[in-house]
């Protein structure tokens, strides 16, 4: 029999890769403590991304490395979550109430950015962590519609609004404070206003992530809002055609520009499956996220079907994760999610928090 210790143990989880780190969770350094006792063997970990849907697999695929080593008969894994905030750019005011801010941006639109976010902000929320949703699309705010939400927001103090609610996700956009018929006829000074306005002087509540819902494009407007949002880390959202990886690639290099790390690239509408006689057909082409990840050296984060009930749902306010929670569409909403997450928990940790302010005042 062989003597089992913290080393053996861990040259044991060194063999299994968790899926949305993309890493051991040795190297991950989510391990937190190891304990024998005899042939028992306790292992304490920690991961920083949400893991209430993904618990027991981890938890099994832990249990099962260490238990094929020689020696063990008895696995016991403890597994929590703690989410902290990441850094973001420098020069920049956190949001109060807001551990970390994602953006998920788009080169051009009609690429499915809005709907994509609301339903990885609602995975995040389903895998057991605290989101809100910011709609910066001043001119076409969507995500009221989406997420089924009508009716004003309030304020308390008559200084900041309060956000509304529904799945349990804190929302904000500039559709609830306008007829969703009214054109916003903005110049782009006063969009960024507006939205710096939406961010700040919102009531976030304890939140672990605030997805932000960017306009499309990669114009004055969304560079700027680039550099006055405190964001720790951007999805790029994309179709698989060549024209939409081209502007994809400008709305990479945007975030680059101002040192937003780039989580990853989502290609939306990868392949189309004929719902009368379920053939499968590449529509607007095939391999164009993947490229285009390999080429910039990030993560190509997952591929979304083009699906009928997709555009339904979030039309009919109740998007893929919220109508059908166990369906396919909505589990690969969630891996794209618990992906995004995992990818910002390696990231340096903002710790400015922890440090007082300092106030000079003439006496």
């Amino acid at each position: 029999m062989t003597d089992i210790n913290r080393a053996l143990v861990e040259d044991a989880l060194k063999g299994w890769v968790e899926p949305h780190l993309g890493k051991d969770l040795v190297s991950a350094q989510a391990v937190r403590d190891v304990a024998v006792d005899g042939d028992k063997v306790t292992i304490d970990l920690e991961l920083g991304f949400p893991v209430d849907t993904v618990r027991k697999s981890i938890v099994e695929a832990v249990s099962d490395a260490v238990r094929g080593l020689d020696g063990v008969s008895e696995v016991e894994v403890n597994l929590a979550s703690s989410i902290h905030a990441h850094v973001h750019q420098k020069g920049m005011s956190g949001v109060s109430g807001v551990k970390n801010i994602i953006a998920i941006a788009s080169g051009k639109g009609g690429v499915g950015k809005s709907t994509t976010a609301v339903n990885l902000a609602l995975a995040l929320s389903a895998a057991g962590a605290r989101v809100g949703m910011l709609d910066a699309d001043i001119y076409g705010p969507s995500q009221p519609r989406m997420l089924g939400i009508s009716g004003k927001p309030d304020s308390h103090d008559g200084k900041k609004l309060e956000p509304l609610v529904n799945y349990g996700l804190q929302a904000m956009s500039a559709g609830f404070l306008i007829d969703e018929e009214t054109p916003m006829v903005w110049r782009g000074p006063m969009v960024t206003q507006a939205l710096e306005q939406l961010l700040r002087d919102t009531n976030w509540r304890d939140l672990d992530y605030l997805v932000v819902d960017m306009p499309p494009g990669t114009g004055d407007i969304q560079l700027t809002l680039s550099q006055k949002v405190p964001v720790s880390g951007a999805v790029i959202i994309t179709t698989p055609q060549d024209i939409a990886l081209l502007d994809a690639r400008k709305g990479l290099k945007m975030f680059e520009k101002v040192n937003v790390p780039v989580l990853g690239v989502v290609e939306n509408m990868s392949t189309h499956v004929c719902s009368k006689c379920g053939h499968e057909e590449f529509i607007f082409g095939q391999g164009g996220g993947q490229s285009m990840a390999d080429q910039y050296g990030i993560d190509l984060l997952g591929q979304l079907p083009l699906d009928i009930r997709i555009r339904e749902q979030a039309d009919g306010g109740k998007p893929s994760v919220i109508a059908e929670p166990e369906g396919h569409v909505a589990q690969a909403y969630l891996s794209i999610a618990l992906k995004v997450a995992a990818k910002l928990s390696l990231q340096s940790r903002d710790y400015s928090s922890r440090f007082p302010k300092i106030v000079v005042e003439n006496t």
